[in-house]
């Protein structure tokens, strides 16, 4: 049997903090089967300081996310067999990593290409080749949301539990 003490308390982030709420905590998952991409895209995003996976394929990004879900995703759109938007669509219909934000990275630049990323799910969509400042802000910003949300889930749960809910 636990007691409170041995409970994570919940707690309010002001927005002052927002800017300040630490990384650290979080993972990236970049997907591009082209492995050039794969190395610039992990050489802009190590100064975040957080663990960088990489996969070449839907296949292998999907069993990532499975195997330990990202806080963030990186996909490329145009890769063999299985689409970044077939990625994407399959990532945010699993009620398990559909919170998980992810950011289109393509070449492709018309409407209807970030039309159809947005119908897939995607949160986000950057245009190679990509602006390392752009890359990192986008990232920044997508990471705490996806903090905050797991802040509010932790608060929710408390609540519940606090109410006899849980």
């Amino acid at each position: 049997m636990t007691s409170d003490r041995d409970q994570p308390k919940p707690s309010l982030v002001p927005a002052d903090v927002l800017a300040e709420l630490p990384l650290a905590d979080s993972s990236i998952l970049v997907v591009d089967d082209n492995e050039q991409n794969l190395e610039l895209l992990h050489a802009y995003l190590e100064e975040l300081g957080v663990p960088i996976r990489t996969a070449l394929n839907g296949a292998e990004a999907l069993a990532s996310v499975e195997e330990f879900p990202p806080d963030i995703v990186l996909l490329d759109i145009m890769m063999p067999i299985m689409s970044g938007f077939q990625v994407c669509a399959k990532i945010k219909a699993n009620p398990a990593t559909r919170d998980i934000p992810v950011i289109m990275v393509t070449a492709l630049n018309e409407v209807g290409d970030v039309e159809r990323a947005v119908e897939s799910g995607a949160d986000d969509f950057l245009t190679k080749p990509v602006n390392k400042l752009e890359l990192l802000t986008r990232v920044r910003s997508l990471m705490r949301v996806r903090q905050l949300r797991r802040e509010l889930d932790r608060t929710l749960d408390e609540m519940r539990r606090l109410r006899g809910e849980g």
